[in-house]
């Protein structure tokens, strides 16, 4: 009887080690750098690397944009407010007179020559 248990014991030991041994490979195989998930986590790595320099681009070129519109805007602002003053201004200039319409004068005919082409 205690050979047969430690013949079990001796085969749950190897059955368990070739498992581990299995296991080990693939888990090089899913960390390698190359080809596994390790090599998708470098390249995904990289490139939240290179959307955050777009982000802080972008985000520098959309101040910039911003503080242009906004003196655009204060600019037109003052513009307009000056285009209001001189608008109120010319409410205080006298009428002009409305030009007289003259009839519409028929075109004076001159002679024309023309020169026919010879066929």
């Amino acid at each position: 009887m205690d050979l047969i248990a430690d013949i079990l014991l001796v085969a749950g030991a190897l059955g368990a080690g070739f498992y581990c041994f299995i296991l080990a490979r693939r888990l090089t195989k899913f960390t390698d750098l190359e080809n596994g998930v390790g090599g998708a986590v470098a390249v995904l790595s990289a490139q939240v690397d290179d959307l955050t320099k777009t982000l802080n681009a972008a985000q520098a070129t959309a101040g910039d944009s911003s503080k242009s519109l906004q003196e655009l805007t204060e600019r037109a602002e003052d513009v307009a407010k000056r285009l209001e003053l001189m608008v109120a201004s010319m409410h205080d200039l006298p009428d002009q007179p409305k030009p007289q319409h003259n009839p519409v004068q028929p075109p004076q005919s001159d002679t024309v020559f023309f020169r026919h082409p010879r066929n």
